[in-house]
C-alpha cells in the first residue's frame, strides 16, 4: 500500500470512529442542533416580523448559528479522547500525523454540514425565504465554509483541548482567523438568496476555496506538533 493510500485509510478509520461515537452520544448531538434553533429564533423575535428585514439579516445569521454550534462540535471531537487518553494512545501509533488531522478535519466538517443543512431549513421556516433557486449555490457555499471551519477548527481545537479553560480559549483563538471566511460565507450566501445581481458570487466562492486550501495545508503541516507536546 502506498503512502497516500495508508494515509487515506487511517484518515477515513478515524472519521468513522468519530461518527460512530458522536451516533452513540445523541444528546450531544440533539443539543447542540437545538442550541443553534434557539439562536436563530431568539434573533428572529429580536428583529420583529418585518419579512424584508429578515431575509436581510438571515445569512449573516445563518452562519452565525452555524459557527456558535460547530465550536461546540468540533471541540467535543477531541474532548471525549482526551478524558480517556484515547489521544494520546492515537499518537503512538506509526502512522502520518497527517492522517489524524486529516481524519479529525472529516468528522468535523461531517458534522458541520449536518448542522449547516438543517439550520439552513430552519432559517427558511422561520425567516419565510425561498431557497428553490439558490439550492445549488447555497449548498456549493456551505460545504466550503464548513470546510474551512472544519480545517481551522481541528486545529485549534487540538491546541485548546489539553488548556482548563479550553471552553473559553477555543472560541477566542478561532474568531479571529475565522473572520475572513465568515465574511466570504455570508456575503456568498446573500448573494446566492438575491440571485446573484451583482454577480459577485464567483468571486466569493473562489475566496473561500482558497481559504480552505490554505488552512487545510497549514493545518496537516503543524497539527503533528499538538501530538508531541
Amino acid at each position: 500500500m502506498s503512502g497516500l493510500a495508508r494515509t487515506a485509510t487511517v484518515a477515513l478509520a478515524i472519521a468513522r470512529k468519530d461518527a460512530v461515537a458522536e451516533l452513540r452520544g445523541k444528546h450531544a448531538t440533539t443539543s447542540t442542533l437545538f442550541f443553534a434553533a434557539v439562536v436563530l429564533l431568539l434573533f428572529g423575535f429580536a428583529l420583529g416580523p418585518d419579512t424584508r428585514r429578515l431575509a436581510e439579516a438571515a445569512p449573516g445569521l445563518l452562519w452565525l448559528a452555524i459557527v456558535f454550534a460547530g465550536l461546540l462540535a468540533v471541540g467535543r471531537l477531541h474532548l471525549v479522547e482526551t478524558d480517556d487518553g484515547a489521544l494520546e494512545q492515537l499518537a503512538l501509533y506509526p502512522v502520518d500525523r497527517r492522517a489524524i488531522y486529516a481524519g479529525k478535519a472529516v468528522s468535523g466538517l461531517a458534522a458541520m454540514l449536518i448542522l449547516g443543512i438543517v439550520l439552513l431549513g430552519v432559517v427558511a421556516v422561520l425567516y419565510g425565504i425561498d431557497l428553490a433557486g439558490a439550492w445549488p449555490a447555497l449548498v456549493l457555499t456551505l460545504v466550503l465554509g464548513c470546510i474551512g471551519f472544519a480545517a481551522v477548527g481541528t486545529f485549534y481545537a487540538g491546541v485548546t483541548v489539553r488548556m482548563r479553560a479550553r471552553e473559553v480559549m477555543l472560541p477566542l483563538l478561532m474568531l479571529p482567523v475565522i473572520a475572513p471566511l465568515l465574511l466570504a460565507a455570508v456575503k456568498a450566501t446573500a448573494a446566492a438568496l438575491a440571485g446573484d445581481p451583482f454577480g459577485e458570487l464567483a468571486a466569493w466562492l473562489q475566496l473561500l476555496a482558497g481559504y480552505d486550501l490554505v488552512m487545510l495545508i497549514a493545518g496537516g503541516a503543524t497539527y503533528g506538533f499538538l501530538l508531541e507536546e
